[in-house]
C-alpha cells in the first residue's frame, strides 16, 4: 500500500504539521488522563495512541475512530480486569478512562479530518491555480505564434511588393491569359502603361520573329514543368523590336488547378550589341568590317566540302595592294586606313553575293569564289573573269583626304582539287601565286602551280642558308669608289656581298629583299658597320687612306631599333675608327616615315661627327620641308636619272635640278650610275656635281683591289678614267 504513495514535497510539509498537531492533542489528553486515572490503567491505553494517531493522519477520521474502538475494546477486554472483579471506585475510573479516551480520539480524529479536508481543499485551489497558469502559457504560446505569422506574412507582402516594383518587368494574367496586373519597370520596358496593358493578352508584345511552333513549344514545357525560360523578341509600343529574356512561372491553387500566369522579363538589348562586339571582334576586322581571317577560314571549310560533295569547284584570290606600305609611310596611316576602306567596298562591288571578301591584315585581301562550274578550265575562266575585274576596279584613282592617288593590286588564285588537302592549304597556294604576281610585274594576276611550291620551297631554303651564313662569316664586304669633281678617290661605298659554298656568289637582289622580310638585315648590317669602322681605323694610320670616307647603307629596319645609336656608338668605340669618316647612307621612304625620332637620333650621331647622305632622291615622296629639317651632308641622284639623261630630257632637268637644289641647302651631291664620260662631263663639268660613282670608274671590289685603286689614282688630279676591271 505504502509504495503506490507518492508524496509531494507540500505534502511532507503538512504530515509534519498534522504530526505535531497531534501529538500537542494527545500530550493534553494524556495529561488529563494520567491525573484522573490510574497509572497502570492510563499507560495500557496510551500504548494505542500511536495506532489510532497514524491510521487519523494516513487514512482520514474513520480510520482513526476505527482505531479508537478497537483500543478501547481490547484494551477493556483484554487489559482490565473483568467488570465482576471491579469495585465501584474501578468502574468510575474505568468508564472515564473510556470516556476521555473516546473523546480524545474523536478530538484526534476530527482535528485530523479537518485537517485532510483543508490541504484537500488547498491541493484543488492549488491545481485550479496551475491548470489557470498552464491555460494562460498555451494562450501567450498561440498569441506569440499568431504575431510571428503575422510578421512573416507582413514580410512576405514587404518583399512581393519591393519584388514587384524591381527592375524585372513583371506581368501577372489569369488562367486565359488575360493580363491582370504590370508593375513599372514593365512600362518602361514596353511603353504599355498598366491602363493599356491590364484586360488585353501578351499577343500584344508579339514580334513576329518566332513561328507557331516556338510558341508550342514553350507552352508544353509550362504545362510539364510549370515553368519556361528564355530569349524571345518582343515588339515595344513604338515598334521596336528587341530582345528579351522572359521566364513565365505557372501559380496552381491547393485543388492542382492553374490560376495565374507570372512572367518575368529582363530587357538584354545592351546585352546582345555587347555579345555582337565581342563578335565582331573575333570573326570582323574592326577597319573594314569585312570578315577576318578566321571567319574566312571556317567559310572555306565548309565551302571545300561542299565542293566535294556537289563536284563544283571553289577558287580562293589573295590580293596584295601595290606599293601599299610606301603609301601608309609616306602619307600617314590615316591615309592608309582610308585607301583600305576604299579597296573593301570597290572589292565587293567586282563579286557575286554568294562570295567572300574577307581582310587578313595589313593591304592583304582574300576573295573566296563559291559553288563555281564543275569543269576545271570553265572554274578557272569564272575566277580570271572576276580577277580582272577587280585589277581593273582598285586601279583606279583614289580620293584620299581631297587627294588622287593611285594604286595597283596584284592577286594570286588557286583553284580548289583533289590535290589539295585542306583550305589552309588552299590559302597558301594562293598567296604563293599572288607573291608570283608580284615578281611578274605587278597590278596582274597568276593562277598557283606546282612549280610555285618548288619557287617557295627554295625561298625557305634560301632563308636558312642565310641564318648559317651569319654564322659561318660567308659574307664579305666589297667598295665601289666615290670620285671627286676633280679626279681624286674621295672615299668609297660599303656593299655586303654574299659567297656560298654550294650556290656559290648569291646577288644582294635575292638576299637582300629576304632579309628585309626576315629581319635578319639589323644583324647583317651590324657586321657590315663593324667591318667598315675596322677598315677606318686601319685606314687612319695610312697617309694615302686617313682621309678617305666610307658609306655604309642603313636599312630602315636598323634605324627603328631604339638602341641603334648606342650600337653604332659601340662600333666606333669598339674599332677606333675616325666619326667624321663614316658616312650613314638613308632612303628617303624610311625618313618619312616617323620622322621626328629618325631626326633625334640622326641629330645625336651627327654630334659625334657623323655624316649622312640620302640616297636614291628624287625616287621617293621627299619635300623640302623634310630636307630643312634633316641633319643631311649629302644627296645622292639615283643612278635611273642618271642613265637617261643622254635620251631624255626630263632626267636631264631633274639632275640639274637635283643639283641646284642640293647646293643652295649647302649640301654635297653624289651622281651613282655614272657609265659613259658624257654623264660624267655633263653632272661635273656643266651642273658642277660634287661627286660621281659609277662603272665609270670602278665596279665595286674587294678590299685589296680597291687600295691597288687608290694607289693608282693617287697622285695630281685627272679627268681620265680609271678602271680595275
Amino acid at each position: 500500500m505504502f509504495k503506490n504513495m507518492t508524496i509531494d514535497p507540500r505534502d511532507v510539509s503538512s504530515f509534519w504539521i498534522e504530526l505535531l498537531f497531534t501529538v500537542v492533542i494527545m500530550s493534553l489528553a494524556l495529561f488529563i488522563r494520567l491525573a484522573i486515572a490510574p497509572v497502570d490503567a492510563g499507560l495500557q491505553y496510551v500504548t494505542f495512541f500511536p495506532a489510532i494517531t497514524l491510521a487519523a493522519i494516513f487514512w482520514g477520521c474513520r480510520a482513526g475512530l476505527l482505531a479508537m474502538a478497537m483500543g478501547v475494546g481490547f484494551a477493556t477486554y483484554f487489559f482490565i480486569p473483568p467488570f465482576y472483579s471491579f469495585e465501584n471506585e474501578g468502574l468510575k475510573i474505568m468508564a472515564w478512562s473510556n470516556l476521555v479516551f473516546l473523546v480524545d480520539g474523536l478530538l484526534v480524529s476530527f482535528s485530523i479530518e479537518a485537517m485532510h479536508r483543508y490541504r484537500k481543499k488547498s491541493e484543488v485551489e492549488l491545481a485550479e491555480i496551475k491548470l489557470a497558469h498552464s491555460q494562460v502559457s498555451t494562450l501567450n504560446s498561440e498569441l506569440d505564434e499568431m504575431l510571428h505569422k503575422q510578421r512573416e506574412t507582413e514580410q512576405e507582402l514587404l518583399i512581393s511588393a519591393t519584388a514587384f516594383e524591381a527592375q524585372d518587368g513583371i506581368m501577372i494574367t489569369d488562367s486565359k491569359g488575360v493580363i491582370l496586373r504590370v508593375n513599372q519597370a514593365f512600362t518602361d520596358i514596353t511603353g504599355y502603361s498598366s491602363e493599356e496593358a491590364v484586360g488585353q493578352t501578351p499577343r500584344l508584345l508579339k514580334s513576329g520573329r518566332h513561328d507557331a511552333d516556338f510558341y508550342a513549344a514553350m507552352w508544353q514545357c509550362i504545362k510539364n514543368t510549370g515553368q519556361w525560360s528564355g530569349e524571345i523578341w518582343d515588339r515595344r509600343k513604338n515598334g521596336e523590336i528587341y530582345p528579351k529574356w522572359l521566364t513565365i512561372t505557372e501559380v496552381k491553387s491547393f485543388d492542382g488547378s492553374v490560376v495565374h500566369y507570372v512572367s518575368s522579363q529582363v530587357d538584354i538589348t545592351a546585352r546582345k550589341a555587347s555579345e555582337d562586339r565581342i563578335h565582331n571582334l573575333a570573326f570582323y576586322d574592326p577597319l573594314t568590317q569585312l570578315p577576318n581571317r578566321r571567319l574566312l577560314l571556317d567559310r572555306l571549310r565548309h565551302s571545300v566540302s561542299f565542293s566535294l560533295r556537289d563536284g563544283r569547284h571553289v577558287a580562293l584570290m589573295f590580293i596584295d595592294l601595290d606599293k601599299f606600305k610606301k603609301i601608309n609611310d609616306t602619307l600617314g596611316h590615316d591615309i592608309g586606313d582610308l585607301l583600305l576602306k576604299q579597296v573593301a567596298e570597290r572589292t565587293l562591288t567586282c563579286v557575286r553575293t554568294c562570295d567572300t571578301v574577307a581582310r587578313l591584315g595589313g593591304d592583304e585581301f582574300v576573295v573566296l569564289l563559291d559553288g563555281l562550274a564543275g569543269n576545271l578550265h570553265e572554274a578557272a575562266a569564272q575566277a580570271k573573269q572576276i580577277g580582272r575585274k577587280i585589277i581593273d576596279t582598285l586601279n583606279q584613282s583614289y580620293d584620299l583626304a581631297g587627294h588622287e592617288y593611285q594604286s595597283g593590286a596584284s592577286i594570286g588564285i588557286a583553284l580548289f582539287d583533289e590535290h589539295c588537302q585542306t583550305a589552309e592549304d588552299l590559302l597558301k597556294q594562293a598567296d604563293i601565286a599572288m607573291y608570283q604576281a608580284k615578281k611578274a610585274g605587278r597590278n596582274t594576276l597568276r593562277f598557283f602551280d606546282p612549280e610555285m611550291q618548288a619557287s617557295i620551297l627554295a625561298r625557305v631554303a634560301l632563308e636558312k642558308d642565310f641564318k648559317d651564313a651569319l654564322l659561318q662569316e660567308q659574307f664579305y664586304i666589297c667598295y665601289q669608289p666615290v670620285i671627286s669633281r676633280e679626279g681624286r678617290v674621295a672615299g668609297a661605298e660599303a656593299l655586303v656581298r654574299w659567297r656560298h659554298s654550294i650556290r656559290g656568289i648569291v646577288s644582294p637582289a635575292d638576299f637582300i629583299p629576304l632579309a628585309e622580310e626576315t629581319g635578319l638585315i639589323v644583324p647583317l648590317g651590324n657586321w657590315v658597320l663593324k667591318t667598315a669602322c675596322r677598315q677606318l681605323s686601319d685606314w687612319s694610320s695610312r697617309d694615302d687612306t686617313r682621309d678617305l670616307t666610307i658609306a655604309v647603307n642603313v636599312s630602315a629596319r636598323q634605324l627603328k631599333q631604339e638602341d641603334f645609336v648606342t650600337t653604332v656608338m659601340g662600333l666606333i668605340e669598339e674599332t677606333g675608327a675616325n666619326p667624321r669618316r663614316l658616312k650613314l647612307e638613308l632612303t628617303e621612304s624610311m625618313l618619312v616615315s616617323d620622322a621626328e625620332s629618325i631626326i633625334v637620333k640622326m641629330n645625336l650621331l651627327k654630334e659625334a661627327g657623323i655624316t649622312f647622305a640620302l640616297d636614291d632622291f628624287g625616287t621617293g615622296y621627299s619635300s623640302l620641308a623634310y630636307l630643312s629639317r634633316l641633319p643631311l651632308d649629302q644627296l645622292k641622284v639615283d643612278q635611273s636619272f642618271v642613265r637617261n639623261i643622254e635620251t631624255e630630257d626630263s632626267a636631264v632637268v631633274i639632275c640639274a635640278a637635283t643639283i641646284n637644289l642640293a647646293h643652295n641647302l649647302k649640301l654635297k651631291v653624289v651622281a651613282e650610275g655614272v657609265e659613259n664620260e658624257a654623264q660624267r662631263y655633263f653632272l661635273s663639268s656643266v651642273h658642277q656635281c660634287d661627286f660621281l660613282q659609277g662603272y665609270l670608274f670602278s665596279k665595286p671590289v674587294a678590299i685589296d683591289e680597291f687600295e691597288c685603286f687608290i694607289r693608282n689614282n693617287s697622285g695630281p688630279a685627272t679627268k681620265k678614267r680609271v678602271s680595275v676591271r
